[in-house]
Order: C-alpha cells, then sequence, then structure tokens
C-alpha cells in the first residue's frame, strides 16, 4: 500500500494535485493548514480515502485534532503537531504517538521535514507542500514492512 502524506498546504492545492497523479496513492494522509486543501483532496479523488486533522489555521473546526487508526496492520498516529509544542522539541508528540502503540507518528506544523525511526516507530513531517517547498511523505508498507521517503514535487 502506498501512502501519501501532506501537511501544511495553505491553499497551495496544485502540487498536491500532481504529487497524487504521479505516485497513485491508495492512501492520502493530510495533516492539517489547511481542512479545504483536504476536502478539495476527497472532491479531486473521491475514490481515494482522505485522513486529516485540522492545524492551527484551521480556526473554529470541530474535527477532532489528532486520530489513530490502522492501515495494512500498521498503526497510524496523526496530528497536525501545534498543540504537542513541535516548535519547541518532539517529546510531546512522540509521547502521545507511543501512548497510541503507533508504528507510524506523523505530524506537520513546523513546515521543516523530519524523519526518524524510534525503536521500530517512524516519527515524520514531510514539510511543507505549500509556499514554495512542495515537500510531502510517501509511506509504503508492503509484507508486514514500512518504509518512508520524503520527496519534493
Amino acid at each position: 500500500m502506498k501512502i501519501l502524506v501532506f501537511s501544511d498546504s495553505h491553499r497551495f492545492v496544485e502540487p498536491m494535485l500532481d504529487a497524487v497523479l504521479a505516485e497513485k496513492p491508495e492512501q492520502i494522509i493530510h495533516l492539517g493548514d489547511l481542512e479545504v486543501d483536504a476536502e478539495e483532496l476527497r472532491r479531486q479523488f473521491p475514490r481515494i480515502p482522505v485522513a486529516s486533522v485540522p492545524g492551527n489555521c484551521d480556526w473554529g473546526s470541530s474535527s477532532p485534532l489528532s486520530l489513530t487508526f490502522a492501515l495494512e496492520g500498521k498503526r497510524f498516529f496523526i496530528a497536525h503537531g501545534h498543540r504537542y509544542g513541535v516548535k519547541l522539541g518532539f517529546d510531546g508528540i512522540i509521547n502521545a504517538g507511543l501512548t497510541a502503540r503507533a508504528d507510524a507518528v506523523l505530524f506537520g506544523h513546523t513546515h521543516e521535514r523530519f524523519e526518524k525511526w524510534v525503536d521500530g516507530t517512524l516519527i515524520a513531517n514531510p514539510g511543507a507542500i505549500g509556499y514554495g517547498s512542495r515537500y510531502y511523505g510517501v509511506i509504503t508498507v508492503e509484507g508486514g514492512k514500512m518504509t518512508y521517503e520524503a520527496k519534493r514535487i
């Protein structure tokens, strides 16, 4: 299974559309800022499931700030990261993900790419897809193994 991970699109939808067309994923994860961009992905690609959480720029959102779910036997914990203080360090988001028994802890907010494996758990921020950065992540789950690759469109 191929999963695309986007964050901090800030109304820059076109790079996400280009990445989806190039990568042909089976799942999309959008880590916030902005929820309307995740909705546009759902509209443009109705056959690809999109999991999303709101970010700090999604004022008034009633959506959950974090989600935990399973794909292909792997547990994912996703959050934008602003409520976990990720601009000051990653301990809060890592602890939340490990408490959720996640195999992948995914966040955004900093607009900077980050990837680290902690005792077999992926901790990753794909970086911003918006503002000219155009970074995203690709997670592949195959045969019970998970890999992560940072990419730029």
